[in-house]
């Protein structure tokens, strides 16, 4: 039995090759039906419009190809025995499938699963597969949700990559775009009420979640979510962007959401993570529906991360302008938000809430992210604009924090490659506004628009590849130590029960960071002077890790050469 939701429709057929097309017939819920079953390809016809089924698991040629069934359970998969770990003790990686490998696909990102696992990487938050316009973009303007991307490798494809990293000990969190849709290939709203007529977005009109019909829209999301878990095993869902969701509701869609998601892993017996998007500082986002939040199980945390670029880079511009103290990057190690309440020049209103009795595990703590490299004008990682000792030190305060750390491709080994944004936007209108788009949005950080690669060149997604010829050479294998080794010191010493920061203090004038748990002590240098700061350490504790090997302890105080930062077993 195939089925269309499409309550806006005067009539549907389905059209399947090569037997040709049958009318469908309407119930009084708007879903049309009929007694087949495809073993080819097919698309429906509504209204007289040929189109791809808006639920096609399968788009072999793009979204304006033709529909194909997948049957889901030919899959041979081999991980019956895979158990998700613990959120608290993992490492996440973010990675994008078309430039994680050369070839750009699921099989592709396989070749370098082993690379993670010496790591000490234990789960990876895939960017968006869906299908969307064209055969390379980041993702988030997915147009067929269900379908994962042609070029990437299709459901076959993707199956594999989360079959390959079961069988390796990590986990998978998919991204997952519901606040919009692209514009290529969109032909939902000649089906249903999918969009609303009274809210916008920036990028045009909002998803109908609280107006009429909107229970239908909410279904397919709901569906969508739960096609990841069951039929392609994923460990997690990462929503994108929940602050742009425009949602009256009661019960909003992204309880509804958490909810479904967590009852489906009940009842397959699994764990499965949601995390949020989310630069709202609220932790209402992650604490439990019975508490009267939303049910995320952790959330992004933009506010650590800009407290420590803005740190390690002194950039104050755009959103950079509220920060760039150390007692706020001190506050965001204590906390994950650094605006609980107080008032943001750059919004210029009042900022947040506190989270105060939230477990450190329902946040994440990045120094580099997809966004925060892509969103700049030439795509520059943090390596570009700090020496690597600063790197080194950036990247301790990140693994190190009681936060689930996260890292984004190729940073741990300091690629040279830029994450520039990138397009294929096959409708030359579409690809000018995309520049237009770009070179406005960058006009509050006071970048040249001149300077900003076009997104629809080919170049710049070939730019962005990651050279895996990289690791083996000078400085990058030192700084892959690195990263190596604090990723075992954290695994080491707080296994799956996370971290938390009992006494975190800063010292401004000298720019350095004091961090006391229960199993460490450290302290960072984000100076280019040496410095003596006050610390709770005896002067015998061995030291832990350091980039410098002169940094050591006295009685009550460390010693802590330039852009340093060393770690100490506590006593």
């Amino acid at each position: 039995m195939m089925s269309l939701w499409a309550p806006r429709a005067q009539s549907v057929e389905i059209e399947i090759e090569p037997t040709g097309s049958q009318p469908m017939a309407r119930d009084d819920d708007g879903w049309w039906r009929a007694d087949v079953r495809p073993e080819g390809r097919y698309r429906y016809v509504v209204d007289g419009f040929a189109m791809a089924d808006p639920c096609s698991h399968w788009q072999p040629d793009g979204v304006d190809g033709w529909s194909r069934v997948v049957d889901h359970a030919a899959f041979d998969w081999h991980d019956h025995a895979w158990v998700t770990p613990s959120f608290a003790g993992v490492v996440l990686y973010e990675l994008h499938i078309g430039t994680f490998s050369a070839p750009g696909t699921f099989d592709g990102a396989i070749e370098h699963l082993d690379h993670l696992v010496d790591l000490g990487v234990r789960a990876i938050e895939v960017m968006p597969v869906a299908e969307f316009g064209g055969t390379r973009g980041w993702g988030y303007d997915g147009v067929l949700l269900f379908a994962p991307h042609h070029s990437y490798g299709g459901p076959e494809g993707f199956k594999r990559l989360v079959d390959a990293c079961h069988r390796r000990q990590i986990a998978v969190v998919l991204d997952v775009v519901y606040n919009h849709f692209g514009p290529h290939g969109n032909h939902l709203a000649r089906c249903g009420p999918y969009f609303s007529d009274e809210h916008e977005t920036r990028w045009g009109a909002a998803v109908n979640l609280d107006g009429p019909g909107s229970d239908g829209v909410r279904e397919f999301f709901c569906a969508n979510a739960e096609m990841w878990v069951r039929h392609y095993h994923v460990d997690g869902l990462r929503v994108d962007a929940i602050h742009s969701f425009v949602d009256r509701s009661a019960r909003s869609l992204l309880e509804q959401l958490t909810t479904h998601v967590h009852g489906l892993a009940d009842e397959l017996g699994r764990q499965v993570w949601m995390i949020a998007e989310s630069d709202l500082n609220d932790p209402r986002v992650v604490r439990t529906v019975d508490e009267h939040g939303l049910g995320f199980d952790a959330s992004w945390s933009d506010d650590f991360h800009h407290a420590l670029h803005a740190v390690v880079t002194g950039e104050h511009v755009g959103y950079y302008c509220d920060f760039g103290a150390l007692d706020q990057l001190a506050r965001a190690v204590r906390q994950s938000y650094v605006y609980d309440g107080r008032y943001s020049p750059h919004r210029q209103r009042t900022h947040g809430r506190s989270p105060r009795g939230l477990p450190p595990s329902r946040f994440l703590a990045y120094a580099q992210t997809h966004d925060q490299i892509g969103n700049r004008a030439q795509g520059e990682r943090l390596g570009a604009l700090v020496s690597q000792r600063l790197l080194e030190v950036a990247a301790a305060v990140v693994v190190l924090s009681p936060f689930v750390p996260m890292l984004f491709q190729g940073e741990e080994w300091g690629a040279s490659s830029p994450f520039l944004y990138f397009t294929d936007q096959r409708d030359p209108a579409l690809g000018a506004a995309v520049r237009d788009g770009r070179r406005n949005e960058f006009a509050s950080f006071g970048w040249n628009p001149d300077c900003i690669p076009d997104p629809q060149a080919f170049a710049s997604f070939e730019r962005s590849k990651l050279d895996w010829s990289e690791l083996h050479r000078p400085p990058n294998a030192a700084l892959l130590a690195w990263y190596r080794s604090l990723i075992a010191l954290r695994t080491t010493e707080f296994a799956n029960q996370g971290l938390v920061a009992h006494d975190v203090q800063a010292d401004e004038d000298r720019r350095c960071l004091v961090v006391q748990t229960s199993r460490l002590t450290w302290a960072a240098n984000f100076s280019a002077a040496a410095h003596y700061v006050v610390a709770p350490v005896s002067g015998e504790e061995a030291v832990a890790l350091s980039n410098d090997a002169s940094a050591n302890a006295l009685p009550g105080q460390i010693y802590l050469p330039p852009e340093n930062v060393v770690v100490f077993r506590s006593s």
